[in-house]
């Protein structure tokens, strides 16, 4: 059983070391791959706002830097709001790379972790 308090505390930590000087909009995100690895990133901004990487994006490419190609788990946290979705780009990055029995997708409302199954959030994901 994967616990997702844990993914969500180390998202929430991950959180705090965000670069967002320009949004003030901070983002954690952790990653649990199907070797039951565990990867945390965050978001940072450029001056110039389209060189800026979302923390779901920037904790997925740990994992690919570490040889880890699927992730059965990411948990995103926000502390700007609460239920913090992932954005299209990160829907299809985290369906790219989805585990072959799929993947959760963790946020949080009201200190309850919420989950969605990655098809939820984008049914018919782009693929080759």
């Amino acid at each position: 059983m994967t616990n997702y308090e844990e993914l969500m505390n180390k998202a929430k930590e991950a959180s705090q070391k965000a670069y967002a000087p320009y949004s003030k909009f901070k983002v954690g995100a952790c990653v649990l791959t199907e070797n039951n690895n565990i990867y945390t990133g965050c978001n940072f901004e450029n001056a110039s706002y389209g060189l800026s990487i979302c923390a779901e994006r920037n904790t997925i490419g740990s994992a690919v830097a570490n040889g880890e190609y699927k992730i059965k788990a990411i948990a995103i946290y926000s502390p700007n709001m609460q239920n913090c979705t992932p954005c299209g780009a990160c829907r299809q990055v985290i369906d790219e790379f989805k585990s072959d029995s799929g993947t959760v997708v963790l946020t949080e409302k009201d200190g309850k972790i919420l989950s969605h199954r990655i098809e939820e959030l984008l049914p018919g994901g782009f693929t080759l």
